[in-house]
């Protein structure tokens, strides 16, 4: 069982950076047959933590979402660092779904009496590991791509809250044309926060700058600022504060 274990831990590991495998190069790494390696992979596309293939395996929604945690991971956790810095005891506030706004909650230890309104379900992992918190999860239909809950019952719990600030994420951010992202129900989930939100801030890192994703979310002007890294650079950094809005490089 315990070489099993490990069989399925070096799949996941793999699917994870690369995104898919074939089942000739599992058996030469793994040192066992191609009838092991596919009751493996039979075994973890049962429980949805991959999708077979013909001739190997390719990484499930689910594994997108850890692959894209480890894009940029030293950027997103100084970018989320700098977020819950603005949070203080006693704060409402709002976390959209994504893998930069689902870091923020990690680093809110110490805080006291917090609360967190969040359609994330990453979010929600780490917030239920600090008891300090107050934790509201929204309803909503679960959106395995993004881990987070979106749809009329997302929409209705958020439109109920009022909180300080938002943390929002993106797809793909310009000066010119705000914020974007390629999924439609994400987009209704950021616009309503940002309704309910005194302030809103964007976190992301700088490789979304320039990008443009199919769904138009909110023009920049209409965001308190944007926490990204320093290697968005001044020229770009200067065009964001051009748009009115607060620039933090983490």
């Amino acid at each position: 069982m315990a070489e099993k274990r490990t069989r399925e831990a070096y799949i996941l590991d793999r699917l994870a950076r690369d995104g898919s495998l074939s089942v000739s190069a599992l058996s030469r790494d793994l040192g066992v047959s191609e009838v092991t390696v596919r009751a493996n992979l039979r075994d973890l596309e049962g429980r949805g933590l991959l999708s077979r293939t013909h001739g190997g395996a390719q990484a499930s929604s689910f594994q997108s979402v850890l692959e894209r945690q480890r894009h940029h991971a030293a950027q997103k956790e100084h970018i989320a660092q700098a977020a819950a810095a603005l949070v203080t005891d006693g704060d409402s506030i709002m976390v959209e779904a994504g893998t930069t706004t689902a870091a923020v909650i990690r680093h809110l230890t110490g805080r006291t009496g917090v609360q967190v309104v969040t359609n994330s379900t990453l979010a929600f992992a780490a917030a239920r590991l600090n008891p300090a918190l107050r934790l509201l999860l929204t309803g909503g239909q679960f959106h395995a791509e993004s881990e987070s809950l979106v749809g009329y019952g997302a929409l209705r719990t958020i439109a109920d809250f009022n909180v300080r600030r938002a943390f929002i994420g993106t797809d793909g951010f310009t000066a010119e044309r705000g914020l974007t992202t390629q999924f439609a129900d994400g987009a209704d989930v950021i616009r309503a926060m940002h309704a309910r939100a005194e302030e809103t801030w964007l976190l992301a890192d700088s490789s979304k700058y320039g990008r443009a994703g199919f769904v138009t979310v909110l023009p920049l002007p209409e965001l308190t600022g944007v926490i990204t890294d320093a290697a968005i650079g001044e020229e770009s950094a200067d065009a964001l504060r051009g748009a009115g809005i607060q620039v933090v490089l983490a």
